[in-house]
Parts: structure tokens; C-alpha cells; sequence
């Protein structure tokens, strides 16, 4: 999804108009809705201040807003072809379906079984009732910082 789709849907996810968001980020008088609206139909891209004012006022971390653009199946599949190439991402059959795994041989293998590791754990945490969907968007959305938070606490618990 590209950075205009990515605002408009967390921004609507939020219930936030255009203006409310432009007010927030500190635009003023008719620019409260229009820059907002260049940017969600992409006529403008926000420079990263903006960016960084974006994500704040939706709660969300600047890489939440800042993702690859896979707006169609083809940009999908490049994109696979990319993390293939820098990551080691595999696609493979495992029994009946498709499915794509990390290569163990690669470098990047055990910080990224790490990330997601702690993505399965709130997958599942969310699958079984232990959170709510609110709470597991609020983690992805603000993933790293919302994952040191997560450690942090239970630090604190065992103290």
C-alpha cells in the first residue's frame, strides 16, 4: 500500500476527517483538509517532518505509514523477489499450500526469525482471545517501539 493509501486507512481507522488530522499536525485555515487530501491521492508526498507529525498524530510509527508499495499482485511479487534477493525469503510447498519461509543459511536469518517471532506471538495472543484486535493493530502499528514497551514491562513485572 502506498504512503497516501496507508495515511487514509489508519487515518479512517483512527475516525479522523482530513481536517481534524491537517488541525492536528498543525495546518491551518482551508490547508487543514487539502494538504491531507494531496497527500492520501498522492499529489503530494510529506516530507519526513510531516511524516513524523503524521505518524504522532496517529499514533502510529513513521514505518507504519511508509511501507512498500504493493497497491497491485505484480508489485506484490517484485516485492517478494526483492526480500528473496536482501533477506533469503523462500517460497515453497509445505504439505498442501504455499508458503514462504526464511533461509537458515542466510545473514539475516536470525534477526528476522526474532521479528517474527514476537509477530507470531500476537498473532496468536489475538487468535486465542488473550488481546483484542485494537490492542494487536496498536502493536503492529507502532512495532519496534511498541515491542520495548512490551519487554519493559515484563521486566518490571519480574522485579
Amino acid at each position: 500500500m502506498a504512503i497516501g493509501k496507508r495515511i487514509k486507512f489508519i487515518r479512517t481507522l483512527r475516525n479522523l476527517k482530513q481536517k481534524d488530522l491537517g488541525a492536528m499536525i498543525g495546518f491551518k485555515g482551508k490547508t487543514t483538509d487539502v494538504r491531507i487530501a494531496q497527500y492520501e491521492s498522492e499529489t503530494r508526498v510529506p516530507k519526513e517532518d510531516i511524516l513524523s507529525s503524521l505518524a504522532d498524530a496517529l499514533q502510529v510509527s513513521p514505518k507504519a505509514l511508509s511501507v512498500p508499495d504493493i497497491d497491485t499482485y505484480k508489485g506484490i511479487l517484485h516485492t517478494f523477489f526483492a526480500l528473496e534477493d536482501m533477506y533469503g525469503f523462500k517460497i515453497s510447498t509445505n504439505p498442501d499450500e504455499l508458503t514462504i519461509s526464511l533461509d537458515m543459511d542466510n545473514p539475516a536469518y536470525d534477526s528476522l526469525n526474532e521479528l517474527f517471532s514476537h509477530w507470531q506471538r500476537e498473532a496468536i495472543a489475538l487468535a486465542s482471545g488473550e488481546i483484542s484486535k485494537e490492542e494487536y493493530d496498536n502493536w503492529r502499528y507502532n512495532y519496534p517501539e511498541s515491542e520495548a514497551a512490551r519487554t519493559k514491562k515484563l521486566l518490571k513485572k519480574k522485579e
